[in-house]
């Protein structure tokens, strides 16, 4: 059962649809969303979207602005399980507007959904210090 290498590790998980991002929440708690993001070479691009939401004031920004440790998952499940993955992207996370450009230009790519009604802002840029992963083959 093999690990994954850094670079097979990062072609994974940028060819991937859809993340789970986990901070740390003010008393050490975990704290995991679903995200959609974009790859550039070893940052990870998330910008906040239009989706409803209860506030612009999202509990993950002001986890990251308190501690940006954090840590992205992306998996493929099968109930075939010598087909299973998973990759891990380990990193610092800062939000930033600056990169807001960018990331709009990343996500069109990859999403048409974001093509059509481009992010507001702002994004969450992780610069990945680790990757890491499993692969049943």
């Amino acid at each position: 059962m093999p690990t994954l290498g850094p670079d097979d590790a990062r072609a994974r998980f940028a060819a991937a649809r859809v993340a789970r991002l986990g901070t740390v929440t003010p008393s050490g708690a975990p704290h995991l969303v679903p995200v959609v993001f974009a790859v550039a070479d070893d940052r990870v691009l998330i910008a906040v979207d239009q989706k409803p939401k209860r506030t612009r004031d999202l509990a993950r920004l002001r986890h990251i602005e308190a501690n940006p440790a954090v840590s992205l998952l992306v998996d493929e499940y099968s109930d075939d399980w010598s087909t299973l993955w998973w990759v891990r992207a380990d990193g610092e996370a800062s939000v930033r507007w600056d990169a807001l450009d960018e990331a709009r230009s990343l996500l069109a790519d990859r999403y048409p959904q974001h093509a059509a009604d481009p992010p507001e802002g702002p994004v969450i840029d992780v610069a990945v210090g680790r990757w890491s992963g499993w692969s049943a083959r």
